[in-house]
């Protein structure tokens, strides 16, 4: 058996339960990292778990040259899907970001949308930032977004239930060994089928304490995607804007 997001990223429901992710949400977080750093047109962005691709299409439609990188075949082909229906030229490679080594560095480096944490040790996990170092140019850019733990617990729903179709789908949500577990129950006329997702919690300190370790020096804090800045109890979001000194 794989690990759970080999499952359930595979599948193809994992696709409708998050169908109706809006968009908005993306263009506005695009639309901040480009208004804090100093990436324009005909820069090189490298995208890492880029998933579907909601960032790299965005990216690349401002005129950047884009590469996405994810270990989702299923997600990465309906990438290219969108890329080629809107005639944009993005480099999408299948490769674990954990032994990425590509001959080539990055004006921007982005780990968007908690597309972090998945792994079992600490170790696998802050390997992505150590990637995103060796991946910048000298006056590169990383982004990394990822939820903000206190606020998590204080507002975490437990348990909800939607109706796509004729298909039910059920998630039930906890916290355990500080992972944040959730299963996922769908029915449907024909078949039943059960899903995990477990992303590891990591407090603010312990991220900007790696960051620094992979060699990050200078890093702003944000909060949200309108760039309020970072605050450990209330802000939804732990959004870090890191550059190498």
């Amino acid at each position: 058996m794989g690990q759970w997001f080999e499952e359930w990223f595979e599948s193809p429901e994992y696709l409708t339960v998050y169908k109706k992710r809006d968009d908005a949400d993306a263009f506005e977080l695009v639309s901040l990292i480009l208004s804090l750093t100093n990436i324009r047109e005909s820069s090189s962005v490298l995208d890492l778990a880029c998933g579907a691709g909601r960032h790299s299409l965005i990216f690349a439609e401002r005129g950047m040259n884009v590469t996405g990188i994810d270990l989702s075949k299923n997600l990465l082909k309906l990438a290219v899907e969108k890329a080629t229906e809107s005639n944009l030229k993005i480099n999408f490679i299948n490769e674990d970001i954990r032994k990425l080594k590509l001959d080539k560095k990055f004006d921007l480096v982005v780990n968007l949308f908690t597309s972090f944490g998945y792994f079992e040790t600490d170790k696998e996990n802050f390997l992505i930032f150590n990637r995103a170092a060796e991946h910048l140019e000298v006056s590169g850019v990383f982004v990394f977004d990822y939820f903000n733990t206190p606020y998590l617990i204080e507002n975490l729903k437990p348990h909800s239930i939607d109706k796509i179709g004729d298909t039910i789908f059920e998630q039930i949500r906890n916290i355990r060994n500080n992972r944040v577990e959730k299963k996922i129950e769908i029915t449907g006329k024909h078949r039943k089928s059960t899903y995990h997702e477990s992303v590891k919690m990591y407090s603010a300190n312990e991220l900007v304490k790696q960051l620094k370790k992979s060699g990050f020096t200078k890093i702003g804090l944000y909060g949200d995607y309108k760039g309020s800045i970072f605050d450990q109890k209330k802000s939804q979001r732990f959004l870090a804007v890191c550059q190498k000194q």
